[in-house]
């Protein structure tokens, strides 16, 4: 909503770095389950929370508002050679983007391609995910390929913006000034030069890349200790928008891993809501699948996100959206498409499928789908399997 005037072993930043970014059902609070019902009546008995997702429908939409200009078509690639020996292939993950763009938009100029979506005078921000670390983040040969191929297709350099919630965990995977050299590199919640998080005043630094005219509400919150805050920015019942997705950034590529989260996915969806606004510790007992889809409902997220590419060159099927390395596994493949709620569909399934035939999971749970459900009854794009369709490319 746009603000009218309404008022263990673990270290703890990984801690916060995976839990308070985590996935469903990555909390479990005393008290919370009763054992004499069944998992899908302990689900079902929670009130939920009431949010301002009303608010978010009320805005009219537009022709770049999710899900896109291709709704319900995913385009996968795959090619077996893409990583070995823990290695991206960055020649061969270039190609597979091309071939993506080409089959999703039916223009064989790739520069064409791209300028569907974007134009020269267009800021362009790529939502990276670099949250489980160097084993596992959005990898710095995809991110290469994708802005090589917008300069080429003419958007100036200058005009590319790499960000995520957490300029600390940018910087930590490799998305620096070393090796994206001349490029903005932005994260909402940041340290200033002295490592603090605080300025002389005793003001956080975030608070300067929030934009309070845009915030989530949702009936619910929590109070963070001296260490915590931080990372959350604010408290209270508020979740505010970064400036970077408001105010800095016209159009949003969506770079997302493939990976699970418990018994779902945090793929796209989940990479653009939970990074983009403060106060997130508070959601994820009771509206991590609310929060997936309703954030992505209001402006700043539903009409700039103009395309989704999800790295499956690896990911993980258990253990998300940390990094356990004993579940990291090669996908080798991509998944590109304008509609977040199919890509993510066409990912959950492959992820699904990993869970079962690796016996994590016997079948199906009822909340592993519940938030593209609720992202295509808000009209952000088809979470039916058989409305998807699904193109498979094979390069080697």
């Amino acid at each position: 909503m746009k603000n009218k005037g309404i008022k263990g072993s673990v270290s703890r930043r990984d801690f916060f770095r995976l839990v308070t970014l985590g996935g469903v059902g990555t909390v479990v609070l005393p008290g919370l389950v009763n054992n004499n019902l069944t998992a899908s009546q302990n689900f079902e008995r929670f009130q939920k929370p009431d949010t301002n997702i009303s608010d978010a429908l009320k805005y009219p939409r537009n022709d770049n508002s999710m899900p896109g200009k291709y709704p319900g078509k995913v385009i996968r690639v795959e090619h077996s050679k893409c990583i070995t020996d823990n290695k991206i292939d960055y020649e061969i993950v270039n190609q597979m983007i091309e071939k993506s763009i080409s089959a999703l938009t039916g223009e064989s100029n790739t520069d064409k391609a791209w300028l569907k979506f974007v134009s020269p005078k267009d800021r362009i921000g790529l939502k990276v995910n670099p949250v489980a670390g160097k084993q596992l983040s959005t990898s710095l040969e995809i991110t290469r390929a994708v802005m090589a191929q917008l300069m080429k297709a003419g958007i100036p350099k200058e005009n590319i913006i790499i960000w995520d919630r957490r300029a600390m965990d940018l910087a930590d995977t490799g998305f620096n000034d070393e090796n994206f050299p001349g490029f903005r590199i932005l994260g909402t919640e940041h340290k200033g030069e002295d490592g603090s998080f605080y300025n002389s005043e005793g003001k956080l630094l975030s608070e300067g890349m929030i934009d309070k005219d845009w915030f989530y509400y949702a009936d619910c919150e929590e109070k963070y200790d001296a260490e915590t805050l931080p990372y959350m920015v604010n408290e209270g019942k508020y979740s505010y928008f970064t400036n970077i997705c408001t105010q800095q950034v016209d159009k949003i590529i969506n770079l997302p891993i493939l990976k699970n989260a418990g018994s779902s996915v945090t793929l796209c969806l989940k990479n653009l809501a939970y990074g983009s606004i403060t106060n997130t510790g508070r959601l994820h007992k009771d509206l991590w699948s609310e929060t997936c889809a309703e954030v992505c409902a209001f402006p700043p997220l539903r009409d700039k996100v103009v395309l989704n590419i999800v790295d499956g060159i690896k990911g993980c099927y258990q253990g998300g959206p940390g990094a356990s390395p004993e579940y990291i596994t090669s996908f080798n493949c991509l998944l590109m498409g304008t509609d977040p709620v199919a890509v993510d569909r066409v990912g959950y399934e492959i992820i699904l499928k990993k869970r079962i035939d690796e016996g994590i999971q016997k079948q199906e749970t009822a909340k592993g789908r519940e938030f593209l459900n609720l992202a295509q009854k808000y009209g952000l794009g088809i979470a039916d399997l058989e409305k998807i369709s699904l193109e498979k490319i094979t390069l080697a």
